[in-house]
């Protein structure tokens, strides 16, 4: 009898699916196969092992982020990207938490990261203090977004919290870039 064939795509395709249905603690390299009807050492040279899958589904989270075009102006690209975080931990609250468990580690899911990197460039940040911004600016971005998400904003109102927000971010930015901090 042949092995079924299967591809990277499949194998995620399926562990989103079981993520989605029975939550992160479902996902196991042998559950996966089984949906797959495969056997589990298959997997490994699609996705190496378990953290891969937990990666592949943190670059399956970040894709679905729109990284706004370079011809706009700073603010409305981090701008753009917040609301689009905000949409994509809506539709997936439970498994948008992993943003902040795992890093972006496959060359599909740093596409976020270098929007806020070329916002902070177009902003005029200097180039060394670029990752720590990005980094302090992208889980504000995150956090507010699970926040959000989560209901933390039932009794107010999310949009004019996050226009607040980002009246605080530009003036943060402004701060780091005259003080070097």
């Amino acid at each position: 009898m042949t092995p079924r064939r299967i591809s990277r795509d499949q194998v995620l395709d399926v562990t989103w699916e079981l993520a989605t249905r029975k939550g992160l603690q479902a996902v196991t390299m042998r559950a996966v196969a089984q949906e797959l009807d495969v056997n589990p050492m298959t997997l490994y040279r699609h996705v190496g092992d378990k953290q891969g899958l937990l990666d592949g589904l943190v670059e399956r989270l970040l894709l679905e982020i729109e990284v706004p075009g370079p011809g706009l102006d700073w603010r409305e690209q981090l701008r753009l990207l917040a609301h689009s975080m905000r949409a994509t931990a809506r539709r997936h609250p439970d498994l948008f938490l992993l943003l902040f468990q795992r890093p972006a580690v496959t060359p599909e899911a740093v596409g976020p990261r270098n929007a806020v990197y070329g916002a902070l460039r177009a902003a005029g940040l200097q180039e060394e203090r670029i990752p720590r911004a990005e980094r302090l600016l992208s889980t504000f971005m995150l956090g507010f977004a699970a926040s959000e998400a989560g209901g933390r904003f039932r009794d107010g109102d999310p949009d004019e919290d996050m226009a607040y927000a980002e009246r605080l971010v530009v003036r943060l930015l402004a701060e780091v870039q005259k003080t070097g901090g």
